[in-house]
């Protein structure tokens, strides 16, 4: 059996290793089938060609794709340009993918859709998401709860729906919560794999990062472990049962 590709982009070890956890029990994927790259501080083996993976998820981080390109660190735009350079890929073989937050950006820009911090940016916690018509028959998310929370923080957001994308998930804060390309490549604006002890921690290393004012941060604490957060988990364990 194929292996899946997971790419992190946190520069935190101990967020990381949280996320992958989390990655890997939220899908029910065994860790034997799970390659994981760090791309803050990996470089992407040489040659890779996604379709010798089951299927490749990217999780989240710190970095923005609608920075200024001058004003992105060196890291960055490393990692940027390392996931940038898979998108063709992918969507030429509309192979299976799952962006988680990060992942949205990169989609959507690499499709050519406008990704900015213009509105629907979200602070951390959780957000109140809505299935659309289409998200009421894909294969992801059909049959969850029509309106479920999950958790979200983010700085940029997807503007319009990009070009050819069908539009699954939305939320009064950011209308592009879920979105599928082809028939196998999806992205979330929200955090799939995450539950509040994953916020929580989240919270405390980036509570200086311009996510939310500093002193929210045990405000934010309460609210993510008040949170119902069931229905996220679901998606990405069909994406690793639908293609694994």
């Amino acid at each position: 059996m194929k292996r899946f590709l997971i790419l992190q982009l946190r520069p935190e070890t101990d967020a990381a290793d949280a996320e992958f956890a989390s990655i890997l029990g939220r899908s029910c994927l065994p860790p034997e089938r799970a390659h994981r790259i760090r791309l803050d501080c990996e470089d992407l083996p040489q040659g890779l060609d996604v379709t010798d993976y089951a299927g490749v998820i990217v999780g989240g981080g710190p970095g923005c794709v609608s920075d200024d390109p001058s004003e992105k660190s060196a890291m960055d735009a490393r990692i940027e340009d390392a996931i940038m350079g898979l998108m063709p890929q992918i969507t030429g073989a509309d192979h299976p993918f799952m962006g988680c937050c990060y992942g949205l950006g990169i989609l959507a820009a690499h499709l050519g859709g406008e990704v900015s911090k213009a509105r629907y940016g979200e602070p951390v916690g959780p957000s109140t998401c809505t299935l659309t018509e289409d998200g009421a028959q894909d294969p992801l998310t059909a049959g969850l709860k029509p309106v479920f929370d999950a958790f979200v923080g983010h700085k940029e957001a997807v503007q319009s729906l990009p070009e050819g994308c069908v539009h699954l998930v939305a939320s009064a804060p950011c209308p592009f919560q879920m979105i599928r390309w082809g028939q196998n490549v999806y992205a979330t604006q929200f955090h799939p794999e995450a539950d509040a002890a994953d916020f929580e921690q989240r919270i405390n290393i980036y509570r200086n990062h311009g996510y939310f004012p500093p002193e929210d941060a045990e405000r934010l604490i309460s609210l993510c472990h008040s949170a119902d957060v069931t229905q996220p988990g679901l998606i990405l364990r069909r994406f690793v049962q639908r293609y694994g």
